[in-house]
């Protein structure tokens, strides 16, 4: 899936273009998802791609929406981070190539124990009760 940087300068807002296209990252505390906990799907900003569910959200305390894991392992990416004094693993969307923050392994233990800080500004929420209308009724399972 590509769109010209034309197409998402007009789709995006200025923070959802530099964090998913620049690998920008919002300040902490400021995303609209931070501390946000409805039910449902969060997805690419840019693709719709399924990415992570609300059941899997938790407090960090980080400044930043963080998940133990992603929806299915297969719409996410993974990629050695080296731009900053330590390594780091970013973390992006498969279809859309979209830069959506970095994992951690300082995650709850009794879920796994990864903690995935992402940007609210590269997802969009998607309410449970819209998720059939909106063509997500494969992900239902999970959120419950």
């Amino acid at each position: 899936m590509e769109f010209s940087k034309e197409e998402l300068k007009k789709k995006l807002s200025p923070i959802e273009y530099a964090v998913t296209q620049e690998n920008a990252t919002e300040r902490p505390f400021t995303g609209k998802y931070d501390s946000f906990y409805e039910k449902g799907i969060y997805v690419d900003v840019v693709s719709g791609e399924p990415l992570f569910a609300s059941t899997d959200k938790f407090d960090a305390g980080c400044g930043w929406p963080a998940f133990s894991r992603p929806l299915k392992t297969t719409e996410i990416q993974e990629k050695e981070d080296f731009s900053l004094s330590r390594p780091r693993v970013e973390v992006r969307s498969k279809k859309a190539d979209s830069h959506l923050g970095h994992v951690f392994e300082d995650g709850p233990i009794e879920q796994g124990g990864l903690r995935y800080c992402i940007n609210s500004a590269a997802l969009k929420f998607i309410p449970y009760d819209e998720m059939v209308a909106k063509g997500y009724e494969e992900y239902l399972q999970y959120v419950q």
